[in-house]
């Protein structure tokens, strides 16, 4: 036998876990992250180890016949294990009692694996198997209680996890439910492949042959398990991921109106290094928004709390809520300021502290007039983009207070 069925997930598993590498690396104390890598390393290594080449090699390196079977064992039920914690870790809760569940399912699935060893060195099993060590030794006294052992120990995770993973999809919503039922799919494959192991076992203590089951199903019933059950596992992940880039990309696109708006008077926009298309989303948000504070701050001396009082005003009464209207007061006045802005041929900026004392008592302080000093943060950001782009206050705002605002900016600074 060539192995590849089982070559092939253990690839799969070892390219996630590379994947997942960097994450580790610095995250190393996340007990769910430490979970998930646990989990694939071990998923990997079962396959690879159960793969019939695999088995013959190690029996021949290590020089023990049939030594391959219990280390096989023992990585299931390590694997086992590691379902069982990452799903306890990723449901959270209280810290100490994570750990402690934590700590209960490893303690156990230990005992296990020392057992399994025990009883391999106490049986007796000469003959090397390389498919059909299950069935061949069916009979053979502590090597039978190993077997019984092993399959017992997989039965118990996977009731236990289809339980847990059940209960958990009753109480979330979306791409999370979703992954906790594929992974109750794929320990449906586990049920199936534990069936058919103890079957073929049970059939040959009483006389029977039902090897076939053993050796051809069940590997195949496995392999599909546990790359179901790693598809739910991922799942939310990915989804999650996916839907946060998504929402990135969205903020990006939305702050495009204020961002055009006020590129032509932002000190930076026309020199700075604009990021390539591949950089990631965050970046690129941060500096689309710090191009749009940029703009704001030079654009200082032409704010008028005039034309944003009278845009608030227009804004609740066409229907806003207060915090809409804010966003649209704060945008028509930036529009206001970015014409006025325009208006001065000389392109002559005003000191903060100059401007702060020959201002009129009803000049706004920098707190008060930057509309960033007014907002919550990159939303209400948005929010001005938007209402730069659809609000009629705002475009009445363009043409009515053009004119208005070069006028007061000369008469302030005459």
């Amino acid at each position: 036998m060539d192995g590849s069925s089982y070559y092939v997930p253990a690839v799969a598993m070892a390219a996630a876990l590379l994947v997942k590498a960097p994450a580790l690396s610095r995250s190393w104390r996340d007990p769910l992250l430490r979970s998930v890598c646990t989990l694939m390393a071990l998923a990997g290594l079962v396959f690879f180890f159960a793969a019939p080449p695999t088995i013959g090699e190690v029996n021949d390196v290590i020089g023990i016949t049939n030594v391959s079977a219990p280390l096989v064992y023992c990585l299931l039920s390590a694997f086992s294990a590691a379902c069982l914690v990452l799903i306890v870790n990723w449901r959270g809760g209280p810290p100490e009692s994570t750990r402690r569940v934590s700590r209960r399912w490893i303690i156990g699935y230990s005992v296990v694996i020392v057992a399994l060893v025990v009883l391999f060195v106490l049986g007796d099993a000469p003959v090397e198997r390389l498919v059909d060590f299950d069935t061949y030794y069916a009979n053979e006294p502590f090597v039978r209680e190993m077997i019984v052992l092993y399959l017992m120990a997989l039965a118990v995770s996977g009731v236990a996890m289809s339980v847990m993973c059940g209960r958990w999809a009753l109480q979330v919503q979306g791409w999370l439910r979703a992954g906790l039922m594929i992974i109750v799919a794929g320990y449906l494959f586990n049920i199936a492949y534990l069936t058919a192991k103890f079957t073929a076992v049970i059939a040959r203590w009483n006389g029977a042959n039902l090897d076939y089951l053993s050796s051809d199903a069940a590997p195949v019933l496995a392999s599909a398990g546990v790359q179901i059950s790693a598809i739910g596992f991922c799942f939310p992940l990915a989804c999650q991921r996916v839907g946060d880039t998504w929402s990135t990309w969205s903020t990006y696109r939305r702050l495009g109106p204020l961002w055009r708006e006020l590129k032509p008077v932002s000190p930076h926009a026309a020199h700075g290094v604009r990021m390539s298309w591949w950089f990631p989303a965050e970046l690129q948000v941060t500096q689309r928004e710090s191009d749009i504070h940029d703009g704001m701050l030079s654009l200082y001396p032409y704010f008028d709390t005039g034309v944003r009082a009278n845009a608030y005003d227009a804004a609740l009464a066409a229907g806003s809520d207060p915090a809409q209207a804010q966003a649209e007061a704060d945008a028509a006045m930036v529009t206001a300021a970015v014409r006025a802005r325009a208006a001065d041929p000389d392109g002559r900026v005003i000191d903060s502290a100059e401007a702060a004392a020959d201002a009129p008592a009803t000049a706004p302080s920098p707190a008060a007039a930057s509309p960033s000093m007014s907002t919550e943060g990159p939303r209400d950001l948005v929010r001005m983009s938007i209402a730069l782009r659809q609000s009629p206050v705002v475009a009445a705002a363009r043409g009515q207070y053009a004119t208005r605002s070069e006028s007061d900016f000369h008469e302030r600074t005459s």
